[in-house]
């Protein structure tokens, strides 16, 4: 059975760092495209930053870019979300997914293109 896991969000003040994880058990993702999207209260879910391990393209949001950087660590099956400079308006549950079927320029940044998604970390961000 697939599972992501993230772990890593809580309470920070604003110009912080926090570091998500997203582990994933079930099946190997070395390969797949992967991303964080986040879901703030009474919105929809918007995409943050996604990469496409062996195709070497990787996606910011505009909102998050030089301040949020995406890596990996194959051994542990982990992907990271490192965030930086917190604002108050990063404030939502954070999701990792996987992607197993197209993912490309055109829809990385949809909800639907993603197969497998976790349960989510709440990050809050004070200000």
């Amino acid at each position: 059975q697939v599972q992501l896991v993230e772990s890593g969000g809580g309470l920070v003040q604003a110009g912080g760092s926090l570091r998500l994880s997203c582990t994933t058990s079930g099946r190997t993702f070395a390969l797949n495209p992967m991303a964080w999207f986040r879901q703030a209260p009474g919105k929809e879910r918007e995409f943050t930053v996604g990469t496409h391990w062996s195709g070497g393209s990787t996606y910011y949001a505009n909102v998050v870019k030089g301040r949020f950087t995406i890596s990996r660590d194959n051994a542990k099956n982990t992907v990271y979300l490192q965030m930086d400079s917190l604002k108050p308006e990063d404030t939502a549950v954070y999701y990792c997914a996987v992607a197993v079927g197209l993912w490309n320029s055109g829809n990385y940044y949809y909800p639907r293109t993603y197969d497998y998604w976790g349960q989510g970390t709440q990050v809050t961000v004070s200000s």
